[in-house]
């Protein structure tokens, strides 16, 4: 019996050796520090010319801003300097402004287009636009951005041979306020007019939406039916001399690129611009 006991022990000891043998300890290898990164804010402000489907806006975030930059493009079609503040655009824009976790902000300010004579959006040229665009900049000021202000792209407007700069006057009044409030400007109505009247109306024709003559879409949105799920927006497309399509987004986005890279240097690092 004794011996059975003493055979049964002994086979054993292996197991209870191996139990009690500690696990090796498996020293993870050092890495480098993950180094944080130094954003920044780009917030475009303005009308339909700036704006998403008829603006250079959508061409500027998505090729000439790094992503070291958050590039947030509030304008919206339709807007004059009075009634982008009046319906609350200018309020989501200053939120934006004010929220943390950015080094620096910019914010573009571009308008003139609405406010020209002619619809119910209008302001006056004297008086009220000079005091929208200083408001603008106070207040973009004290949210803490940096406010850049935008002369009106031109339309593409011809008379004969001769491109006609009908926001000439509203392009003035922007540089007055840049240099009364020592605001950086981009004088995008300067640039663009010279680049029209160099290329001509045939080639300016390029930039708009759709082909000369052709047939406008998006006046009529579709409806929900029964059963079926919400429609997507159809985009309003049509020949004018105002809005951009692919191509002139994608020029007269360079040329914003290439200004802002010239005015502002603080900002050359985030700019992309074709070489």
């Amino acid at each position: 019996m004794k011996l059975k006991y003493l055979v049964a022990v002994t086979a054993l000891w292996p197991l209870a050796a191996f139990a009690q043998t500690p696990e090796a300890t498996i020293t993870p290898t050092p890495k480098p520090a993950v180094k944080k990164i130094n954003p920044s804010k780009i917030i475009l402000v303005g009308d339909s010319t700036t704006a998403v489907i008829g603006g250079w806006g959508p061409s500027f975030c998505g090729y000439h801003v790094s992503s070291f930059a958050n590039c947030v493009n509030l304008a919206r079609g339709g807007r004059s300097s009075r009634t982008y503040i009046a319906e609350g655009s200018w309020d989501i824009a200053l939120n934006e402004m004010r929220t943390p976790g950015y080094s620096k902000v910019w914010v573009l300010i571009q308008f003139g287009h609405n406010d020209q004579p002619g619809t119910d959006r209008t302001t006056n040229l004297e008086t009220e636009f000079p005091d929208y665009i200083r408001q603008y900049v106070r207040e973009a000021r004290a949210a803490g951005a940096i406010p850049v202000l935008v002369t009106p792209l031109t339309r593409r407007a011809f008379d004969g041979p001769k491109h006609v700069n009908s926001l000439a006057p509203w392009a003035e009044a922007v540089r007055r306020i840049a240099t009364e409030m020592q605001v950086p400007v981009i004088d995008l109505n300067a640039d663009s007019a010279r680049a029209v009247q160099a290329m001509g109306q045939e080639a300016a024709d390029r930039f708009a939406q759709l082909p000369r003559g052709a047939e406008p879409t998006g006046k009529i949105q579709p409806q929900k039916k029964a059963g079926e799920p919400l429609p997507t927006v159809v985009p309003k497309l049509s020949f004018d001399d105002t809005h951009l399509g692919r191509e002139g987004a994608d020029y007269f986005a360079d040329m914003v690129a290439r200004e802002l890279a010239a005015a502002v240097p603080d900002m050359r690092p985030l700019l992309v611009v074709t070489p």
